[in-house]
This record gives C-alpha cells, structure tokens and sequence, in this order.
C-alpha cells in the first residue's frame, strides 16, 4: 500500500521558515516526478513546486519563486520543502504529490498526480 506522510507544517510569524517533508512507502518511485500542492478551503488545490528523480530539474509557481525550494533524497524516498520568508498568503494546506508514471518533464496540473499525502497544515501570522 502506498502512503506519503507529510510533516513540519506549523504556526510561524511572516518572514520566517519552516520545512516540510514527506516520506514515501510501499512504492520506490524511481524515476517518478515529485511534487506539493497547497490548497486553502474553498479554493482549488494549487500548485507549488516539483523535482525530478535526479533533482537536475525543478520548477515552482510565481507565487514562491525565489523563497521556496524543493529537494529529494532518492534514499530515504522523500521530497523536502524548504520554506522562507513566509507571507500570510502562505497560509494553506501543503500536500506532498507523485507522478503514477517515470518522467522527465515537470507536469504542474494536479491530474497528473496520482498519489497523495494527507496534508500538513502551515500557518503564517502577520
């Protein structure tokens, strides 16, 4: 069965950081992209960032380009979401993503992710 556990989601003040991570299991995903998405309630889930297997490529959303950054340990099969200087529109409900299939491009849409986390709360005050 496969399962992606998110962690790190937490309260913190605008300007600051926070990590999230998400561990993989049941499946390898060699060569499978990973991804987050957040989503806030009564809005669509959004797309934030993704990785390819060998973390040569990545690719983020306008919104945290330049303060977020994604990374992989193939290893230990999880994907990381360095986080800085949060805004109070960072507030949302992070989900880790995989591919259902190997890829070396960076699909951004949220059908082309097949499994899912259950979500980690990050909540920036002002």
């Amino acid at each position: 069965q496969v399962q992606l556990v998110e962690s790190g989601g937490d309260l913190v003040q605008a300007g600051g950081s926070l990590r999230l991570s998400c561990a993989a299991s049941g499946h390898t995903f060699i060569g499978h992209v990973k991804g987050w998405f957040r989503q806030a309630p009564g809005k669509e889930r959004a797309f934030v960032s993704a990785i390819t297997w060998s973390g040569a490529s990545t690719i983020y959303s306008d919104s945290v380009k330049g303060r977020f950054t994604i990374s992989r340990d193939n290893a230990n099969n999880t994907v990381t979401l360095q986080m800085s200087g949060l805004k109070p529109e960072d507030t949302d409900v992070y989900y880790c993503a995989v591919t259902p299939w190997k890829s070396s491009w960076l699909p951004t849409l949220r059908s082309d992710y097949a499994y899912w986390g259950q979500g980690t709360q990050v909540t920036v005050s002002s």
